[in-house]
């Protein structure tokens, strides 16, 4: 027996799509990294949250991410750290200095490093994909963590190409950046705002 019908394949990757795209801590990190610095910077950001996104799959498919929705204490701590260090990320982009254009493209893996802790570190991407991916599960065929499995990894690649896409776009600012310090100051205090914010809705809004 097939694991997915081709009409669930296609909802699914549908509505995969559409949730990458939707305004949250990894694509505004994405657009704002890629606008100043560049497409290669914002392309290894987002290899470093499809990876956290790897970790997520694997923990849902497991059955772990459950401690998150049954353990207060669990759940709460980890929208602490993930507000923390969210928090830290608009600390620094409201202290970064001014940047030299010349070298801001040149990849480093801290950037890497950072979308794998941003996505890490939010237990709302657990909690999701425990209740988003077992609506597209089939359960008479069994296998159930494998379905999951298969799922979490279909959603990756989406994120991966929007994310992707969302770079190459915002890449074409970083011209329009580079002639304007003070246009950079604005688009770092706006990030800064924003992180700010998502801090706020993980800490006090979020279930």
């Amino acid at each position: 027996m097939e694991l997915f019908s081709i009409e669930t394949i296609l909802a699914f990757i549908s509505a995969s799509v559409v949730l990458s795209f939707a305004p949250g801590p990894d694509n505004i990190f994405v657009l704002t990294q890629s606008a100043i610095r560049g497409w290669k910077i914002g392309i290894l950001t987002t290899l470093g949250l499809c990876s956290g996104l790897i970790a997520h799959t694997v923990l849902v498919s497991l059955g772990v991410a459950v401690i998150f929705q049954t353990s207060q204490l669990a759940f709460q701590g980890l929208k602490i750290i993930g507000a923390c260090y969210l928090v830290f990320l608009a600390y620094r982009a409201i202290k970064s200095e001014s940047i030299d254009f010349k070298d801001s493209d040149k990849p480093s893996k801290s950037f890497y490093l950072t979308g794998v802790v941003m996505n890490l570190t939010n237990p709302k991407v657990a909690i999701f994909f425990l209740v988003f991916l077992p609506q597209f599960v089939n359960i008479d065929s069994g296998r159930v963590p494998a379905q999951m499995f298969l799922l979490g990894l279909i959603f990756i690649l989406c994120a991966l190409c929007v994310f992707s896409f969302i770079a190459y776009l915002s890449s074409f600012l970083k011209p329009l950046l580079s002639k304007s310090p003070a246009l950079v100051k604005r688009l770092n205090v706006f990030a800064a705002f924003v992180y700010v914010a998502l801090a706020l809705n993980l800490l006090f809004i979020s279930g």
